[in-house]
């Protein structure tokens, strides 16, 4: 009886081509991860995000009054000549309703004009926000359709601007404040106002 050789089918081999062709994917995916991953660490804290208005002058400003609030409308005279907050709210706005208090105590330095932009909100709603939290604003706009919004750069809201009394954006805010954004951003900002450094 004979043995029979059954010869195993050779395996081919890979060329070098075809071991990047392979491998393309998974380094594609790392590369885009990677590039991913810096830009999320290199922007840094959303709050801190620069702004093309900064040390530019203010969009105008030309908002319906909020109804029932008891406050002018929001237009150029409101601000003109004072060292303004502009602030960027609405009732639906969880963070907005946290910023509140810091809002209405910025609101009794007598040397800032606060005023508000009340953004996409629904009258009775707003109404029934500054009802709960109190009225903090010299002047109120309605920006329904967050036209105003756009012109101001509007991120997210709340969002606020320091506006000089020469009508320049000197400082933003993105996101609420709270009691150390307002020591150490915010006041440092009107102080050199104030002192004509801005």
């Amino acid at each position: 009886m004979t043995e029979q050789h059954t010869e195993e089918p050779a395996r081919p081999k890979l060329s070098r081509i075809g071991v990047i062709i392979a491998f393309l994917p998974i380094v594609t995916f790392l590369a885009l991860a990677g590039i991913f991953w810096k830009q999320l660490t290199a922007g840094g804290n959303p709050a801190t995000l620069p702004s093309a208005l900064i040390g530019r002058q203010a969009p105008s400003l030309n908002l319906n009054a909020l109804e029932g609030s008891n406050r002018p409308p929001l237009i150029d005279a409101q601000v003109k000549g004072k060292l303004t907050l502009v602030n960027v709210w609405a009732s639906w706005c969880i963070p907005c309703r946290d910023e509140a208090p810091e809002i209405m105590a910025i609101s009794k330095d007598p040397r800032i004009n606060v005023v508000g932009i009340n953004y996409k909100d629904k009258t009775d709603n707003a109404l029934a926000f500054l009802g709960d939290f109190g009225n903090p604003f010299a002047a109120i706009g309605t920006d329904p359709n967050g036209a105003a919004a756009i012109d101001w750069g509007v991120y997210g809201i709340p969002e606020s601007y320091l506006v000089d009394a020469t009508g320049k954006i000197i400082y933003k805010k993105v996101g609420p404040f709270d009691p150390v954004s307002i020591e150490k951003e915010l006041m440092p900002a009107v102080e050199k106002a104030l002192a004509g450094k801005g």
